[in-house]
């Protein structure tokens, strides 16, 4: 068994717009809150089984300090508990782009946020 690599790297983030477009067009969505997450399955060949976006918007946050740190708390939420979702999906062979937006006003703590992320990606797994 390979070890665990409990990275974010920039394969696994989603940049290219074409991709971001087809995944906001033709993705379902549901709310693990103060999260809303945006998924769509994918067929085609990615480099990773899973890549990400995380959104945090600017109307709700107007100072980027806040923005910041929310996307690095959803983005480190994500790291740690990523395998989840890698290790079922790898087992089906499919892969999956995933847009975490952020929806509530107010900052949260990174422990609500990770219980968030762990909720999301269990029912992420149970979509697969």
């Amino acid at each position: 068994m390979e070890n665990k690599r409990f990275t974010l790297s920039k394969e696994e983030r989603l940049s290219w717009k074409r991709h971001i477009d087809v995944l906001f067009e033709k993705g379902e969505s549901f709310i693990s809150f103060p999260l809303r997450i945006v998924y769509l399955p994918v067929t085609k060949e990615m480099p990773t089984c899973v890549s990400i976006l995380v959104s945090i918007p600017k109307k709700r946050f107007k100072k980027a300090v806040k923005r910041n740190l929310l996307k690095r708390q959803v983005r480190e939420a994500f790291r740690l508990n990523k395998y989840n979702l890698i290790e079922p999906l790898a087992a089906e062979n499919k892969q999956m782009m995933i847009a975490f937006l952020y929806i509530d006003k107010e900052v949260h703590s990174f422990n609500s946020i990770e219980k968030a992320m762990s909720k999301a990606l269990n029912v992420l797994c149970n979509k697969i």
